[in-house]
């Protein structure tokens, strides 16, 4: 399926042609990456509650576009001109996301209608520190994966005098799927293989693993008879291309190390052991929904809110490390083969403490679709006196 400017304009053409009924509840993608978190979402709403729903997607690559729904409409509308005109005209009213900054940047509330704007999370990381200051001031609900965002984003509110958010306990849909998917082989005995399997995650910063130390830490691991599967960031595949071609260049002809570039297949999460990484949210992905323990090599954290210390709680990925994992200096890095064998070696103690904590943490293990929808259809009942 070809795009073009010209047909991005009559895709929002016939968005905006559609009946007021056709269209109250939208999701928006700013990327692929976006169907993760609202696929067993929108399965619930259309499935369950037989609700019609609009899909308005930035990315020409998303199967849903290509996937007939008599449930779902679905239309490309790129990441320019037209995508501004989207949100400035848009007259639905629910619209659910997960690309935060509404308002901030050129991505606008609409001036039209009184929209209901609803904020997805794509990570289980805190809201005061990756974020900007204001990433979910404009929002209007907030589906929010623990306690500590609710606690974290009223301490925002209150330090900045801001209006209360609707702020709903849904949890983690993504995690749901994971688990719903990989749980009946998690407890899979180690492959015949007598190596340990390591899975290299950096998160996406400019001080991170992957800029400064990714290389070196491959070499350690491949030194010491580990398999390896690196998985860069999404961002770091779409700005690093480069180096990532120099590092699978170096290391490609090594059988134990792998390149994984599909953010879709969370295979290497199921047969890996062991996960190091920096700063990445896909941490608590792979303790949360695997049951396994992480490594954190304690590169400068990636700041995006500077006043983030302002806010009393600490955020989760700071806190979390040393439950569900050991933390290791950059200039230890010889030391990660020994951090490694201790980690493995307390692998049944870490999965009972990580399960512990995972249901202590996250909202609704397992449920969220559930809940989440019948959120949806309750901001959409109460919003049925508004007309177009």
């Amino acid at each position: 399926m070809k795009f073009s400017l010209g047909s991005e304009w009559n895709e929002l053409k016939k968005f905006e042609d559609l009946k007021q009924n056709e269209r109250d509840v939208v999701f928006y993608s700013e990327n692929e990456n976006s169907m993760l978190i609202f696929k067993s979402l929108i399965s619930e709403l259309t499935n369950k509650h037989n609700l019609n729903i609009c899909y308005v997607t930035s990315s020409k690559d998303e199967s849903i576009l290509k996937k007939p729904n008599n449930k779902i409409k679905s239309f490309f509308i790129g990441d320019g001109v037209v995508r501004t005109k989207f949100f400035l005209n848009l007259k639905a009213k629910i619209l659910i996301m997960t690309m935060p900054d509404l308002e901030t940047f050129h991505i606008k509330k609409s001036k039209v209608y009184p929209v209901h704007y609803v904020y997805l999370f794509h990570s289980m990381v805190s809201t005061h520190l990756i974020y900007r200051r204001s990433a979910f001031e404009h929002f209007d609900s907030i589906f929010c994966v623990g306690n500590y965002q609710l606690d974290e984003i009223r301490s925002t509110e209150k330090l900045y005098d801001l209006k209360p958010k609707n702020l709903i306990r849904y949890g983690y849909s993504h995690l749901d799927n994971l688990l719903e998917k990989y749980s009946k082989r998690i407890l899979l005995p180690k492959n015949n293989e007598n190596k340990l399997h390591i899975l290299l995650a950096p998160s996406w910063s400019d001080d991170g693993l992957f800029e400064n130390i990714s290389e070196k830490v491959i070499d350690i691991l491949l030194r010491e008879g580990y398999k390896v599967t690196f998985r860069p960031h999404p961002m770091t595949q779409k700005k690093s291309k480069k180096k990532i071609d120099r590092i699978t260049e170096k290391f490609s002809k090594n059988e134990s190390f792998l390149l994984e570039q599909n953010i879709f297949n969370f295979d290497s999460f199921l047969f890996s052991d062991i996960m190091i990484t920096d700063w990445s949210g896909a941490a608590l992905e792979f303790a949360f929904a695997f049951e396994k323990p992480v490594l954190f090599i304690d590169v400068p954290k990636k700041i995006n809110n500077p006043e983030y210390e302002k806010i009393p709680q600490v955020p989760i990925e700071v806190s979390i490390r040393e439950k569900i994992g050991k933390i290791i200096l950059p200039t230890d890095l010889e030391l990660i083969p020994n951090e490694i064998k201790m980690l493995y070696g307390q692998t049944k103690e870490l999965r009972d403490k990580i399960t512990k904590i995972r249901n202590e943490l996250i909202f609704n293990v397992g449920e969220s679709k559930k809940d989440g929808a019948e959120e949806i259809i309750k901001l959409l009942n109460e919003r049925e006196s508004y007309s177009g």
